[in-house]
């Protein structure tokens, strides 16, 4: 499953982040997103804005394009 298919609120594990732009990789490691990272999906601006993500109680924006390359495990 792609990071951009969860749906507001819900939870995930990234466990793949080998399709993004290795200099979007680069700044995501610096921000503690990576491999085994848990998210939490806030919301999707309207327009193919970017995606609002939780982790570790800080919110960063991902664009739309750079997150459906990141592969994420559903949490139940």
């Amino acid at each position: 499953m792609l990071l951009t298919q969860l749906n507001k609120g819900e939870r995930a594990t990234i466990i793949d982040l080998s399709l993004v732009n290795e200099s979007v990789r680069r700044r995501l490691l610096d921000l503690g997103i990576s491999e085994g990272s848990q998210v939490c999906l806030q919301c999707k601006l309207p327009f193919k804005g970017p995606c609002m993500v939780e982790n570790c109680g800080q919110s960063l924006g991902i664009r739309l394009q750079d997150a459906s390359y990141i592969k994420v495990e559903k949490k139940c």
